[in-house]
């Protein structure tokens, strides 16, 4: 016969023991050590101390003379700390308030009661407030609470205005403040600000604070700040006039914006000519298609402080291999093919308000189209139907809404990609109906005329293009139907196309467009599946490197650069998406 037999659980049986413990304390019974704090003397219970605390672990079960002392003095820690931190021993309950964390998360770490000192780092990170964030910061650092460092870090960088209007910041240490200023992710509307508060800081402290001048100052990016800023406030800084390394960074940022207006040659790019995130503007996915064939309407925009792509307004109607461009802060769409037809019409998307408009139509149904924006206007070029591929080229006017034929091509061009660089126009590769096309060629908007240009390295279709740093990047595509990795820029001061680092797949059907100093390859087709992949290319180090994908896998969409704010943006969709709850 089997033994019988039953498991017995006192539910409450550890509490309970627990708060006799505390009871004990209370009443100082059966206490075996004492704990002098200044003039307070704690009685208590080693065990329960040790249970807690690995400090007092360590010190009771090692040779040293507190091991078996009745009496321990602890100096350097805060009176009331120390009652809290033994009450929390018995209770596992401590207060915080901003009055006590601070001597609290001193205490714990000295004791190493990890329990508590993340609960005071976790209390700390959500009372954090401009004006005691620097506090909190050097607070943290001497205490090595690494994640409360990082989460400070974090903090000054994204409210780095309104900190740096405190005076506290005034005694910001340098190296925080160095690295604060060399974050791509420090988040400031315009450069103007981050040169005001550097130069608010040194002059704050010049005798002392002199010498790290151009040090600070190198950090700052003067070539993309506003040309009379630069001249009345920058240049006519006495600190700034008197110190040779300074003047040469303003030189740099003439030249820079003289280069840009094509008054002087290209000049070398560096870190000061690339935007920081939070004011380098956004990118737009389009339309395009993915496995089930359908067109999509919807559109996904990429927020580079954030690293994240979220969804906007869906457009009116539904268009794969869609032609997109922005122009005075808004995207336009045009053309592309909807599932059933060929499509002329085009629509305008305000950020500002998270809404599409119609725009007066082209003259032709066209998908495969390319769009770009030079001066005033629009580009509409080549694209095809189901029986032609198009050499045909229309201008619209936003100012008009009107559309109008211009010269066209000497070569149809379906899927073409366009560049504009220098107030001049570029057409690259595209398919002439029977083969992908390695031909390019410009057009020059005074004379109304095309002519060609060197070819490029590799026959393409459905390549992604875009302008960075001066170049034009031709990138991924077709070669007929065998889908491509490789990449290529254009110099149009030599006319020659060189060949630079291929991408990490092949991409065919790809929307590409540059942001921040880099280049973006959005989606495509790898010959087998629709991607939804994004690869960001870096021209200082020849590199792609991942970057944060779209969500929808989809090939033919539209990739744009617009300049607007991601966080207007994220406030303007959440607003409309509460609003039709």
């Amino acid at each position: 016969m089997d033994e019988l037999a039953s498991d017995f659980v006192a539910e409450s049986f550890a509490k309970d023991n627990w708060d006799l413990l505390y009871q004990f304390y209370q009443s100082q019974t059966f206490c075996d050590v004492e704990i002098t704090i200044g003039n307070k003397h704690f009685h208590c219970h080693r065990l329960v101390l040790a249970c807690v605390s690995q400090y007092f672990r360590a010190m009771f079960n090692s040779r040293m003379a507190e091991a078996t002392e009745k009496s321990i003095t602890i100096k350097d820690i805060d009176e009331e700390a120390m009652e809290k931190l033994i009450q929390f021993a018995y209770t596992s309950h401590i207060r915080l308030n901003t009055d006590n964390v601070q001597s609290i998360l001193y205490a714990a770490s000295i004791l190493q009661i990890e329990a508590v000192a993340n609960a005071c780092s976790r209390f700390m990170q959500s009372h954090l407030h401009p004006s005691n964030c620097i506090e909190v910061r050097s607070f943290a650092e001497a205490h090595n609470r690494v994640e409360l460092i990082k989460t400070t870090d974090n903090y000054i960088r994204d409210n780095f205005i309104p900190v740096s209007q405190t005076d506290e910041f005034l005694s910001m240490p340098i190296d925080i403040l160095a690295a604060l200023v060399s974050s791509p992710d420090l988040n400031v509307d315009n450069e103007e600000q981050v040169f005001v508060a550097v130069l608010t800081w040194i002059k704050h402290d010049l005798e002392h604070r002199c010498h790290h001048l151009s040090s600070l100052m190198s950090k700052i990016k003067f070539p993309l700040m506003e040309p009379a800023f630069l001249l009345e406030k920058v240049e006519k800084d006495d600190l700034i006039r008197k110190n040779i390394e300074c003047r040469d960074f303003v030189d740099e940022a003439k030249s820079y914006r003289m280069s840009l207006a094509s008054i002087v040659p290209e000049i070398q790019i560096t870190e000061r000519s690339r935007p920081r995130k939070s004011y380098a503007g956004v990118l737009f996915c389009v339309g395009g298609r993915g496995a089930s064939g359908d067109p999509f309407k919807s559109i996904e925009c990429y927020d580079p402080r954030q690293d994240k792509w979220f969804p906007v307004a869906d457009m009116t109607t539904r268009r794969r291999h869609v032609g997109v461009c922005s122009y005075n802060g808004v995207l336009y769409a045009v053309g592309g093919h909807d599932g059933t037809d060929h499509l002329r019409s085009g629509e305008m998307f305000d950020p500002r308000s998270n809404t599409w408009k119609s725009i007066s139509q082209m003259e032709t149904l066209r998908r495969g189209i390319a769009l770009a924006c030079s001066g005033d206007v629009i580009y509409a070029v080549g694209g095809l139907d189901d029986a032609t591929c198009f050499n045909t080229v229309e201008r619209y006017d936003p100012g008009r809404d009107n559309w109008s034929f211009i010269a066209p091509m000497e070569t149809p061009r379906g899927g073409v990609g366009v560049a504009t660089l220098k107030g001049q126009l570029y057409a690259l590769g595209g398919n002439d109906g029977t083969s992908s096309l390695d031909s390019c060629e410009r057009y020059d908007p005074y004379l109304n005329r095309w002519s060609p240009i060197a070819p490029m390295c590799k026959r393409r279709a459905g390549a992604g293009v875009a302008v960075l740093d001066g170049y034009i990047y031709v990138v991924g595509g077709f070669d007929d139907n065998s889908p491509l990795d490789c990449v290529e820029k254009y110099d149009v001061k030599t006319n020659t196309w060189t060949r630079v680092a291929n991408m990490s797949c092949c991409r065919g059907g790809v929307g590409v467009s540059a942001l921040g100093g880099r280049l973006y390859a959005v989606g495509g087709h790898d010959g087998c599946n629709y991607l939804n992949s994004v690869e960001a290319y870096d021209p200082l180090t020849n590199k792609w490197e991942p970057a944060q994908g779209i969500e929808q896998y989809r090939a033919g969409a539209g990739v744009a650069y617009c300049d607007c704010s991601p966080k207007l943006l994220r406030q303007v969709t959440s607003a409309n998406v509460t609003g039709h709850l």
